[in-house]
């Protein structure tokens, strides 16, 4: 019994690995691709948000198509699968065939990363106890926050003193050594037998996303977003705001946030419920949307950085705990990809949309706006989930 609660096992160390690695490629990319654009094919900005963007749209749709076939296939054969594939799109970076074709390969690349990241999701949920579900995917979702702070710093890096082409080749290396990792869990794991989920002839909702996830998933959405402005557009703000030296180092200080609230945030979350952890992570992440709007030196982007991290970080995982541990096992998987979908349309049509507006308002303004929304969603998780929530933990 006591083997079984359990939590840093090879297992959930080798598949945080791989999540860590998928994600680090994404975030790498996500803040370089948009200058590349720029530079290589003389892209417009709302072209530049598309080329961003249109990578999270292939990856909700990878997640939508996977979410009700992996069962079926095997979750371990649908992680080779999508690292294959990769690997693969990674290569076609260096083929300088036209924004078209790097829209297309782009859309490809974030296909694959929803199928092999639904695969690493829905595993990990597996591997963790019952008992620990919070603590475990908080920490797991951890692999993602670090390679959200060190991917588009190594990205930023690279892109100021190496060509572009030396940055597809570090991705292309970082993939390969993901299927070598993936080799090491195929050795360790064996896949537990879950009777496939029931599928419904004709087209049903229930049959690509799970109805119990749907209205926490919707949370994320909403506060995914909000946070997708700082993610694409925090360097062009830091250059309009002469604030570049600093802007380098918002992603490292918004995960050494994440890294010493999350094991705090996951164990409140198993033992008091989600409310006391969803609550002041959504007010700190509208604390640090307004500061970031009102940020004249590097300090208060930094402290920015900081707030946001608390919050939309915590916020994140605790929302895909919420998720899996209202969906019985055998719908574990459709859960999984539920949450992601709706995570990654929020970050994926986030930069299309706000590039828009941006002429309008700037920067500046926009962070502000959105630190309105993100006080909003206060309002939407209270009605969606923070009531329930308060119940179940009252008796």
């Amino acid at each position: 019994m006591e083997n079984k609660e359990q939590l840093w096992t090879k297992n959930f160390l080798t598949v945080s690995a791989i999540n860590f690695f998928l994600t680090l490629v994404f975030y790498l990319l996500m803040v370089t691709i948009a200058l590349y654009a720029v530079a290589e094919y003389d892209a417009s900005t709302s072209e530049a948000g598309l080329v961003t963007g249109i990578f999270i749209i292939g990856t909700l749709i990878g997640r939508l198509g996977i979410g009700r076939y992996m069962d079926r296939i095997g979750r371990m054969r649908t992680l080779f699968i999508g690292l294959i594939f990769f690997i693969v799109t990674s290569m076609m970076y260096f083929l300088d065939w036209g924004l078209s074709f790097l829209l297309i390969n782009r859309f490809i690349h974030g296909l694959s990363l929803g199928v092999a990241s639904t695969a690493t999701g829905t595993l990990v949920a597996l591997i963790i106890p019952t008992t620990r579900k919070g603590e475990g995917i908080g920490y797991y979702s951890m692999s993602a926050t670090l390679a959200t702070a060190i991917g588009p710093f190594i990205g930023l890096y690279m892109s100021q003193h190496f060509t572009y082409n030396l940055i597809f080749s570090f991705c292309v290396g970082l993939a390969l050594f993901n299927l070598i990792i993936f080799v090491l869990l195929k050795s360790g794991y064996t896949e537990t037998e879950i009777a496939p989920v029931e599928q419904q002839k004709g087209f049903r909702i229930s049959n690509y996303l799970e109805p119990n996830a749907i209205p926490i998933a919707f949370i994320t959405l909403v506060a995914a977003f909000c946070y997708s402005s700082v993610l694409s557009f925090i360097n062009f703000f830091a250059v309009e705001n002469e604030l570049v030296s600093a802007a380098s180092y918002f992603f490292l200080v918004y995960s050494i946030a994440i890294l010493l609230s999350r094991p705090i945030t996951g164990k409140l979350f198993d033992l008091k419920g989600a409310n006391i952890v969803i609550y002041p992570a959504l007010v700190l992440f509208a604390i640090g949307m307004f500061l970031l709007s009102i940020a004249s030196t590097g300090v208060l982007l930094l402290l920015a950085g900081v707030l946001i991290g608390a919050g939309f970080g915590n916020i994140q995982s605790c929302t895909q705990a919420i998720a899996v541990k209202l969906t019985s096992p055998q719908r574990m998987g459709l859960a999984t990809s539920t949450f992601f979908i709706f995570l990654d349309a929020g970050l994926g049509f986030g930069p299309y949309l706000l590039g828009f507006l941006i002429p309008f308002t700037g920067y500046n303004t926009l962070y502000g706006i959105l630190g309105g929304g993100v006080l909003f969603t206060i309002f939407l998780y209270t009605i969606l989930h923070g009531r329930k929530d308060r119940v179940l933990n009252t008796h």
